[in-house]
């Protein structure tokens, strides 16, 4: 490897760099906590983290790449790579904010060296161009999420988060390391998505590569709660650290929606065989079944935390209109897949805020429940504001971001309906907006009991760590501000689209 390093091109170095230093700052949160035994405030351990990751974000932007490039012959490294390193290093520094205060966590290095070392494997997620890349990603990644999920060791809930997670991981990895061995075998012996792309297009090989696609679309639909794989959600949403579950939310959700797009998108191009038709035709019933069963459940919880995990399957519902928009279509596959880059963005700083106020809610009143958040906006009123701001984007009411990223990927679903004269499309986005309309009661629910719910205690003030109120305050100006300043942003999706597909 070292020689590899000596006599290869130097851009293919800072490829890497990013994950290089994820890894060395890992160590360092380690070697830091070791050395001083323990003496070290977990606050500092914390901002160390957080701020480590910040400056390895600078570097990953000043070596953003101009042009795609193959590292190792197992990653490509694009603008699409960039997006999703950006969401998964910004969630990571986040998390590790939003952990420092919260109490039931007894916190060392090892708990932030995961969080970065998980970070630091989502990369090689959304990156990975070989079969091997992608499944030995994921699994680092899904381990390092199994540890997070029951990281309170003293917990019932925790505990049991920790075992369900990992019980259904397991299971659904199998079945989707089978499909991959399949694509390994009908290719003979090839692990490249380019080199098994040539071999599966055989019309030959119609009914086994289907069988294959369906075996990896089991995986892929656990890591991103697609129907019928999202029984664990609710459970190990619930029963994680508040701060982890919004990071099992949103960036392990982004890389499974990350490999499902490079995957497919490579291996089985739209319009490039029958067996491509499947996967096609598969993602029109996952999403319209992803977003009905998760906003249905969402609406009868009492508990905030679970309602949020549904919340987070419906909200993947959305996400897999843009998917199918762009596996039905080629003519408009950029706009659709820039769609689906600027939600999974906006949707990590939505539910990050959600989850942060709803950890501090908690920790200072004793539950996450809907009614531990009576009276919010007189105790708390910025947190409340938050948490509101927060919600509505996830609603996607004008004019917050989330108003936004609906409009986008509804409208590259309707665009590729017209342009390939599928009506189920355009039903498709219309049944996404029926659910929007059901989204309203569970999440202006908590916003009532925010402003309109009295108790007792109104008159007494909440305690709001700096750190989480910082991340609350951050994600919840990007809310605000991203549907005014959002042209740039969107400007990169569309830039990171071009960039990916393979010419």
């Amino acid at each position: 490897m070292a020689g590899y390093f000596i006599n290869s091109n130097p851009a293919e170095f800072l490829g890497i760099l990013p994950e290089i230093l994820m890894l060395i700052w890992a160590v360092v949160i380690l070697g830091v906590d070791l050395i001083s035994q323990r003496g070290i405030k977990r606050r500092t351990l914390g901002l160390l983290a957080a701020g480590g990751l910040v400056v390895i974000l600078v570097v990953a932007v000043l070596t953003r790449p101009a042009d795609p490039a193959n590292i190792l012959g197992v990653m490509r490294n694009d603008l699409y790579t960039f997006a999703f390193r950006v969401v998964f290093m910004t969630g990571a520094a986040l998390t590790c904010l939003v952990s420092i205060d919260f109490r039931q966590l007894r916190l060392g290095g090892e708990y932030y060296a995961i969080i970065i070392f998980a970070a630091l494997s989502m990369t090689l997620m959304a990156a990975a161009s070989d079969i091997i890349m992608l499944y030995v990603a994921t699994e680092t990644v899904s381990y390092a999420l199994y540890l997070l999920a029951g990281f309170m060791r003293g917990n019932k809930l925790s505990a049991e988060a920790g075992v369900k997670y990992f019980v259904f991981g397991a299971v659904t990895s199998s079945v989707m390391l089978f499909g991959l061995s399949l694509f390994f075998g009908l290719s003979g012996g090839k692990t490249g998505y380019n080199d098994i792309a040539q071999i599966v297009r055989d019309p030959a090989l119609r009914v086994p590569v289907t069988f294959s696609v369906l075996m990896v679309l089991v995986g892929f639909a656990f890591k991103t709660t697609a129907v019928p794989f999202h029984f664990w959600a609710p459970d190990v949403y619930t029963g994680a650290p508040t701060p982890v579950s919004g990071f099992i939310s949103t960036a392990s959700k982004a890389a499974g929606f990350a490999i499902l797009i490079r995957f497919l998108s490579y291996v089985l191009p739209a319009g490039t065989s029958d067996a491509a038709l499947v996967w096609a035709q598969v993602l029109l019933p996952i999403a319209m079944l992803t977003m009905t069963v998760g906003s249905l459940l969402a609406l009868v919880q009492k508990n905030v935390k679970r309602m949020l995990a549904y919340s987070s399957v419906a909200q993947a519902g959305y996400i897999f209109i843009g998917v199918t928009a762009l596996a039905q279509n080629q003519s408009n596959r950029v706009e659709a897949l820039a769609a689906v880059i600027f939600y999974i963005a906006t949707y990590m700083l939505t539910n990050i805020a959600a989850f942060a106020v709803t950890g501090i809610v908690s920790q200072r009143i004793g539950g996450d429940d809907v009614e531990n958040f009576n009276g919010l906006g007189r105790r708390a009123p910025y947190l409340a504001l938050g948490m509101t701001a927060a919600l509505l984007s996830l609603l996607g009411a004008p004019p917050l971001v989330g108003f936004a990223a609906k409009v986008l990927i509804f409208g590259a679903a309707i665009s590729a309906g017209q342009a390939t004269g599928l009506p189920q499309l355009t039903w498709l986005v219309v049944i996404g907006i029926v659910n929007v309309l059901i989204s309203v009661v569970y999440y202006l629910n908590v916003v009532r009991a925010m402003y309109v719910e009295k108790t007792d205690h109104d008159s007494e003030g909440l305690y709001v760590p700096a750190p989480t109120g910082f991340v609350v305050l951050v994600t919840a100006a990007g809310i605000v501000a991203l549907i005014v300043i959002s042209p740039p942003f969107w400007s990169l999706a569309i830039e990171a689209a071009r960039t990916f597909f393979p010419a």
